[in-house]
């Protein structure tokens, strides 16, 4: 029997009010668009695309930091209805949590990192203060600093170690689901490696589920247990890691790779392909990556294509994968 998710996500969409000129109508943007995953317990679901594709987006409405415009999320078997967030998030608040991209500016800088890692559990109450400074020290020791820094402010860390703060932090709960937005971005290659390795490690010890939002496909490669792809709102791809990385569907999979600088003897490189994302207020007709496409057909650019499974796990939004798709050598 599979286990059920711990995390359900169904037609997730966030639309935000956008302000034209003095005496033109108000626009929305898009920013998620019918975004639907499941992540299971103990896996990493990397979500992965360039910026501005609604990654940072989804990750905040699963944990209430934003309200979603419509749809359903399902955490740990508790239904929670768009509009209707924050008194069905209370059941089920201290089993997840957030670890932000910049560690700095989410450390209160007038704050000694031991209050700030402790912050959580005072809310929650119920803990003697020689519980509570016993439960920090033993955070800031899980985390790999030293018990005794409790009492130093986040400007005499590194950034590296300010990010181990802000992974302490996200524990004191004991939560078993964690949305990693971005959380190696700022920092350097091999301070981005103990990261990446120091959130592994608590997974296996801790038998954490993570949501790893990123921008690098190498950095996903080495932390995901699957991978979706977002493109201009919504998910063009999702697939186990090895089958995305292996044989990527979707175009757009296939230019991200060849972004990635990992070149292989004797192996051709994916296409690559020029342009920006489209516009979320304006998106164009029918499916949002055709302008930018090399495989586009007339099809593409009236009908929007839906997520489908392929194979084996595989997932993918586009028509080339459909009966009658013209399916190019490359894909």
């Amino acid at each position: 029997m599979t286990e059920a998710p711990i995390v359900t996500v169904r037609d997730l969409v966030k639309t935000f009010p956008v302000r034209g000129r003095a005496g033109e109508p108000k626009r929305t943007l898009r920013a998620v668009d019918n975004v639907g995953f499941e992540v299971l317990r103990g896996e990493t679901l990397g979500l992965v695309g360039e910026s501005g594709s609604g990654k940072s987006t989804t990750g905040r409405m699963l944990v209430g930091l934003i309200s979603a415009t419509s749809g359903t999320v399902e955490l740990f078997g508790h239904h929670i209805a768009a509009g209707a967030e924050k008194g069905a998030l209370n059941k089920v608040r201290s089993r997840l949590q957030f670890v932000f991209q910049d560690p700095q500016n989410s450390l209160n800088p007038r704050m000694r990192v031991g209050d700030a890692i402790a912050e959580p559990l005072d809310v929650a109450g119920g803990l003697s203060r020689q519980t509570r400074n016993d439960r920090v020290r033993e955070l800031l020791e899980l985390v790999g600093l030293p018990r005794t820094c409790g009492d130093r402010f986040p400007h005499e860390f590194s950034g590296g170690q300010r990010q181990r703060i802000g992974i302490a932090r996200a524990l004191a709960l004991r939560p078993d689901f964690i949305v990693c937005d971005e959380p190696v971005s700022s920092l350097d290659v091999s301070m981005q490696a103990q990261i990446v390795n120091l959130l592994l490690d608590l997974q296996e010890q801790l038998g954490l589920s993570y949501l790893f939002i990123a921008h690098d496909l190498a950095v996903v490669r080495n932390i995901s247990t699957r991978v979706a792809v977002m493109y201009a709102g919504g998910i063009v791809e999702m697939a186990p890691k090895r089958d995305l990385y292996a044989a990527p569907k979707h175009p757009y999979t296939q230019a991200l790779l060849a972004a990635v600088p990992r070149p292989v003897p004797g192996r051709a490189r994916p296409p690559s392909v020029a342009g920006e994302l489209p516009s979320l207020i304006d998106p164009p007709k029918g499916c949002a990556f055709h302008p930018r496409c090399p495989f586009a057909f007339d099809r593409c650019r009236v009908e929007k294509p839906r997520l489908k499974p392929v194979e084996g796990g595989h997932a993918v939004a586009c028509h080339l994968h459909e009966p009658g798709g013209n399916r190019p050598p490359a894909l």
